[in-house]
């Protein structure tokens, strides 16, 4: 099971950071990712993150302004958000991949519920 937290409403140029909280399976040896929707569009990725922490990606729209990172000793992994803009406006959606890193979503094998995050300009 996979909860996230930590969404809301942010002025653009703001900061959020997003949590996820893992139960029920073995969260240390899984990849761990955030995807976006934005209304009337695809699900996106956005950051992904290997079992050790050592690997982190990005998609180029967040390069240099979100940063994920991980606590396998509480199973969490979080989603710093700095400088938000509009079109960051999105629900934000934690997974896990059991296997290797992946920008497809339909690689993934345990998705949260998702938390709204919305930037007003």
């Amino acid at each position: 099971q996979l909860v996230e937290s930590g969404g809301g409403l942010v002025q653009a140029g703001g900061s959020l950071r997003l949590s996820c909280a893992a139960s029920g399976y073995a969260f240390s040896s899984y990849v761990m990712g955030w995807f976006r929707q934005a209304p009337g569009k695809e699900r996106e990725f956005v950051s992904a993150i290997r079992w050790s922490g050592a690997g982190t990606y990005y998609s180029d729209s967040v390069k240099g302004r979100f940063t994920i990172s991980r606590d396998n000793a509480k199973n969490m992994v979080y989603l710093q958000m700095n400088s938000l803009k509009p079109e960051d406006t999105a629900v934000y959606y934690c997974a896990a991949d059991r296997l290797e890193v992946s920008f497809n979503g339909y690689d993934y094998d345990y998705w949260g519920q998702g938390t709204q995050v919305t930037v007003s300009s």
